[in-house]
């Protein structure tokens, strides 16, 4: 029997509500189609969004686009799995997105990205915890970590790219995701993470093989002395190699250079390309 009154609901009783079986709730769940939380041990769905979910049933979710791929509001469906602190869940929805014809770049830039600035935002309104937050960063880096691997190209690589959070950035996530890309456009990619030493991305870059940029991530306001150190450290230590300077914290060229970079990214699809025509220079 189904209490009528019940704000709440089972995935058992949404499934008698639906019409269909327990494991096709739990699988809209799982994809974050079907908002959820758990409750213990037992998933629990709102008798609002069970009937927003059905109302939409009618239309589908997910709908035909004119280049035949099928588009979905992924990146809100993979927010909520990480929320959730769902990895498997979260990693079900990628899978879904690769299915229904999505590409690497979008599965990042359009997808992953825009789900972490959401819950980010969300943090700093004081909507979540920190812990949350972290929670779904960490789900978000065990994601790129099964996908890396796909991006490994055979062959001789086109030349090295030197990647690094400024100092006092707590961030990785943004150099991660651009490291993979890079890596599938054919570079070899030197990942040092967040929070690197000035001295340190300095002393790497002297030692890397064909190095044809560096690059620095930086996402958070207020660290503007510590990139301008860290440029200046860069290219004392290798002063024909370009620098980027990229990430939320940056507005725009100009304030690139005001740091001493020779080069400003706004997103990793931007980077891609500036680094594209750095290595096409360095050909010739």
């Amino acid at each position: 029997m189904t209490d009528d009154t019940a704000t709440e609901l089972t995935l058992q009783q949404a499934a008698a509500h639906l019409g269909v079986h327990y494991m096709t709730v739990y699988r809209y769940v799982r994809l974050g189609m079907l908002p959820a939380h758990k409750d213990g041990a037992t998933w629990r769905v709102t008798r609002e969004d069970l009937a927003q979910f059905d109302l939409g049933r009618g239309t589908g979710p997910t709908t035909r686009t004119a280049g035949h791929r099928l588009s979905a509001p992924w990146a809100a469906r993979l927010e909520a799995r990480l929320l959730a602190g769902d990895g498997s869940g979260a990693w079900s929805v990628v899978e879904a997105a690769l299915a229904s014809g999505a590409g690497m770049e979008q599965l990042y830039l359009d997808i992953i990205a825009p789900s972490m600035v959401s819950i980010g935002n969300l943090w700093a309104t004081g909507e979540i915890d920190v812990g949350e937050e972290h929670r779904a960063s960490g789900v978000v880096m065990r994601i790129l970590s099964r996908l890396g691997p796909r991006f490994t190209r055979p062959g001789r690589n086109r030349g090295s790219v030197l990647l690094a959070g400024a100092p006092g950035e707590q961030h990785s996530l943004p150099v991660s995701m651009l490291a993979n890309l890079l890596t599938g456009d054919g570079y070899a990619v030197i990942e040092l993470g967040a929070d690197v030493p000035s001295s340190s991305l300095a002393r790497m870059a002297g030692t890397v093989q064909r190095l044809l940029v560096v690059g620095v991530s930086v996402t958070t306001p207020g660290l503007e002395p510590n990139v301008r150190e860290m440029v200046a450290a860069v290219h004392q230590a290798v002063p024909d190699v370009p620098i980027l300077v990229g990430g939320g914290a940056i507005g725009d060229e100009e304030h690139a250079r005001t740091l001493g970079a020779d080069g400003w990214a706004g997103n990793a699809r931007d980077a891609r390309i500036l680094i594209d025509a750095l290595a096409g220079n360095a050909c010739h």
